[in-house]
């Protein structure tokens, strides 16, 4: 990775990639075909991605004004701000950063490289004390006012221009970076066009109104970006490094795989680590929400971020400085952040020809009586300037994404991760859940239950050579199957030209002689039909084990319940969700599991079967599709919604919408739960924040309401909007 040079100024991190069209199936930003087609159009050019972190905004419509400011630059392809990490991303042709930290800082923004250190955060005193100085300036002015009227005239003009001061300051900023209706601009104009008809009082009141929703606006966000900004924090700035016997401190960045380090009690693993030592306990709730220690011994793997509970233990990284579980989330929360939920996209671009609509109504109310009807100007005026306010769109832009920040914030805090508001708003309507059975609803660790050998072949003989095919393989029977030969001490023969068989079993030549592993059903067992039977009607999976053609004897394993299965498709049945479990296993076995749990199921379905079974459940209602494995990755992209157990594979994580970072199947009805209350959520918000402009704007028009209570369908709805988006960060 290499860095452009940005003169005095440190520069920015940026990689090279090709963009690819919007009809791919992914996209260099990890965003589904709406984003990837958004902005930009689907050519493939090479470019280069460039990233900064952006001090400064207070919400989501700051990152819009950002984007402007960029959008302006030649040589830009694409740019987004990710509100929630704070991160600002360019694609461009050329090393632009230079111009890119000028626009941004004229847009009245600050950039930093993501390598610098985080800035001091200002003392309370000091951040609020514009807010301060306009409370003291407001409350003289009102006893002036009593006192003198004059002078207390006078006060209230000279409040509104220390108030107006750095609103117009920041408007003039942001119409040269090419965002023209910004909220600051419609204050500036209200509050000029009020102290040119003498509505001094309301003008100063309208600004300090507008200046606490601001900072109660800055509170809000820094409350939704905690769920974030606590992630980010799990992993220590430096770690303990044993290199010949010595120990060293080092940068976190510094440490690479084999890199041996040691972590005391309480310390936090500043990557991806394998256990040395031969046993420990481990605090991973900061991770997977789950709140009991796990215990861990010699060789298993633990995540960066991970608190040592009573120990000082040895590890060896296993992760490169970039690539941790927690570097992985914070990837798929950026990534979740450019997935954009439907309705977002369209209050987004309705709010760009709403804007300038309600000016030119505001203008039209101001003019068009007075010219036309010989109206007196000065009501007229008052009128148009509250109307302006009252049109402000900053509460109806920031109804949505303020609640899917909450929501993506509280699911990542329940060990819940769901890739942006597009699959947030997906998962609030599903109705059917489609289940995966071994390792989602099973434990995924089938062990060896009986071995039935035939033709005189020993139970050892014939294990041995099940495990010398086998061996190599990761599904969890092979697994089971080769531990088992393990725990026996068997030497195992020779295995050569092993090969799968998509949906059947495995194959492979031992000693020059064609074996073969498959599933119960894809091999005529005479004579042991019934004994299979009695086997897979107890839930257990039957494999036969054939050479050149003749069986020699069969392998029973069973796989066990996940603990939280029934619990899980309780809460699901509660919600009014009903559930199915698609498997390639026996339809005996999958029977077992089915009615332990009160599912339906189909059984015995090769990857591409799931796929058409998906498709015909989604076509009835909204399905999700839950799995782990490589092959439910496609039937989870022919779901509504793709979910993968966190254990999975890293094909079912990256294809999925939606993850169980904590492995917990009853963070399903959370998560949905919690989808459902976000899309209330957001209906709640446009209807306050379209309600309160609809009741101001009659009774502006009907000469009830002045300037100063319109600032309440902005301002104050802004804030109802923000403090209702919060309470989803508490749902239980």
């Amino acid at each position: 990775m290499s860095t452009p040079d940005a003169g005095s100024k440190k520069a920015p991190r940026f990689t090279s990639f090709q963009l690819t069209s919007a009809n791919d199936e992914a996209t260099p930003c990890g965003c589904d075909d709406a984003c990837a087609s958004s902005e930009q159009p689907a050519e493939s050019l090479s470019a280069s991605r460039f990233s900064w972190k952006v001090s400064g905004m207070d919400c989501a419509a700051c990152a819009r004004k950002v984007e402007n400011a960029v959008r302006q630059i030649a040589g830009v392809q694409q740019v987004q701000v990710l509100f929630t990490t704070e991160k600002l991303l360019v694609d461009a042709d050329s090393d632009i950063s230079a111009q890119v930290e000028a626009a941004v800082t004229r847009a009245g923004y600050a950039l930093r490289s993501e390598e610098a250190p985080e800035p001091e955060e200002p003392s309370r005193l000091r951040e609020n004390l514009p807010l301060i100085l306009l409370i003291v300036l407001m409350a003289a002015s009102w006893g002036l006012e009593h006192v003198n009227h004059p002078l207390g005239n006078f006060a209230f003009i000279a409040t509104t221009l220390v108030g107006l001061f750095p609103i117009a300051r920041q408007a003039l900023r942001l119409i040269k970076s090419g965002s023209w209706f910004a909220i600051e601009t419609l204050m500036s104009v209200a509050a000029i066009g009020a102290l040119i008809i003498g509505a001094t009082a309301e003008a100063a009141m309208v600004l300090l109104l507008f200046i606490i929703g601001e900072r109660l606006e800055g509170w809000a966000a820094s409350r939704a970006r905690q769920g974030v900004s606590a992630l980010m924090a799990l992993k220590p700035d430096t770690a303990t490094r044993l290199r010949d016997g010595q120990r060293e401190t080092v940068a976190q960045r510094d440490l690479r795989p084999g890199d041996v380090i040691e972590v005391a009690a309480g310390g936090r693993l500043p990557a991806d680590c394998q256990l040395i030592s031969a046993f420990a306990s481990f605090d991973e709730s900061a991770l997977t929400g789950e709140s009991v220690p796990v215990e861990r011994a010699e060789g298993e793997a633990v995540p960066a971020g991970a608190t040592s509970v009573d120990r000082l233990v040895q590890l060896r990284v296993v992760s490169e400085p970039g690539d941790s579980a927690i570097d992985r989330i914070l990837r798929l929360i950026e990534d979740a952040e450019e997935r954009r939920a439907p309705i977002e996209r369209f209050i987004d671009r309705f709010s760009r020809i709403y804007t300038p609509a309600i000016m030119l109504v505001a203008l039209l109310v101001a003019v068009v009586p007075p010219l036309l009807m010989g109206a007196e100007w000065q009501p007229w005026i008052y009128k148009g300037l509250t109307l302006l306010l009252i049109g402000c769109p900053c509460a109806l832009v920031i109804s949505t994404p303020a609640a899917i920040t909450s929501g993506l914030a509280a699911a990542a805090r329940r060990g819940a991760l769901i890739k942006g508001g597009a699959a947030l708003e997906q998962l609030g309507s599903i109705e059917h859940v489609a289940f995966d059975k071994t390792g989602t609803l099973t434990v995924g660790k089938p062990r060896v239950t009986a071995i039935q050998p035939l033709n005189g072949e020993t139970e050892n003989a014939l294990l041995a050579l099940a495990a010398a095919v086998e061996q190599g393989s990761s599904h969890p029977l092979a697994t089971a199957i080769v531990k088992e030969a393990q725990n026996r001490n068997l030497l195992l023969p020779q295995a050569t030209s092993q090969r799968a068989l998509a949906g059947s079993g495995i194959e492979a030549l031992v000693d020059g002689q064609r074996v073969l592993i498959c599933a119960a059903g894809k091999f005529e067992a005479a004579g042991f039909a019934e004994h299979i039977e009695q086997l897979e009607s107890a839930g257990q999976t039957v494999v036969l084990v054939v050479r050149n053609d003749e069986l020699l004897g069969i392998l029973a394993l069973r796989d066990t319940l996940r603990e939280d299965a029934r619990e899980a498709v309780d809460a699901l049945h509660q919600l009014g969700v009903q559930g199915v479990i698609l498997t390639g296993d026996n339809p005996r076995a999958a029977a077992a599991i089915a009615s332990e749990l009160g599912l339906d199921y189909r059984a015995g379905l090769l990857p591409e079967d799931k796929v058409t079974a998906v498709t015909a459940l989604n076509a009835k209602a909204p399905l999700a599709m839950v799995g782990d494995g490589i092959n439910d990755a496609p039937a989870m992209k022919a779901s509504t919604i793709g979910i993968a157990m966190g254990s999975g594979t890293d094909v079912a994580l990256e294809t999925a919408d939606a993850a169980l970072t904590g492995n917990r199947l009853t963070g399903l009805a959370q998560m949905i739960s919690l989808a459902r209350a976000t899309r209330a959520n957001i209906r709640q918000n446009i209807t306050m924040a379209l309600g309160l402009k609809g009741i101001f704007l009659i009774t502006t028009l009907l000469g009830i309401t002045g300037l100063w209570l319109a600032v309440l369908a902005d301002t104050g709805a802004t804030v109802l909007v923000t403090a209702n988006a919060l309470r989803l960060l508490n749902k239980k």
